[in-house]
């Protein structure tokens, strides 16, 4: 069985994936032909990366790689295994129920250690994958898809609020009512 590249990862025939220290060919897919890039170890590409963009930590890129792979396994749960590409905003949704059940409370703080504050900080960190070779993106891929995320507030933070913390701050957060 041959290699199989989804989103510029390579896997082989029985499921695992290739981002350890070991080279792989970054590939862009489409009618099912791979097209063979330079080999370079995962760490090469993202030490390149990193020297091209110094805002985010490495283990924010890695975490990011880790995320498309639990995003890009919850869709093959829900399409019956097919593996399909995945849109800017199906990965935001990823990042964030994997950073809840990786991190829980603390998801906001480890984020914000790595650089990472908004939903425009995980594209750029994607983009910059893409421009190393760790990624493929489609045509209609582009940085603009993470711009209408979540609120890190909203998704990392309140989900561990109490109750009664919870209540005043949707007051908080309700725009005012308009009286007649």
């Amino acid at each position: 069985m041959g290699l199989v590249f989804r989103v510029g990862v390579a896997a082989d025939g029985i499921g695992r994936q290739n981002v350890s220290n070991r080279p792989y060919a970054a590939g862009i897919y489409g009618t099912g032909a791979a097209l063979k890039m330079q080999e370079i170890s995962f760490d090469e590409a993202l030490e390149s990366a990193r020297v091209k963009d110094s805002r985010y930590e490495r283990d924010a890129y890695i975490f990011v790689r880790e995320a498309l792979d639990y995003t890009q396994k919850s869709i093959a749960k829900q399409s019956r295994g097919r593996m399909r590409h995945v849109t800017g905003q199906e990965l935001l949704e990823g990042i964030k129920d994997y950073a809840l059940e990786q991190y829980g409370p603390m998801a906001a703080t480890v984020l914000e250690a790595w650089g990472v504050r908004n939903c425009q900080d995980f594209g750029e960190i994607v983009f910059n994958m893409v421009e190393v070779g760790l990624l493929a993106k489609t045509d209609k891929d582009n940085r603009s898809d993470f711009e209408a995320g979540y609120d890190f507030y909203e998704a990392f933070r309140r989900p561990f609020l109490p109750p009664s913390k919870q209540i005043c701050s949707e007051v908080l957060s309700s725009p005012p009512s308009v009286g007649n």
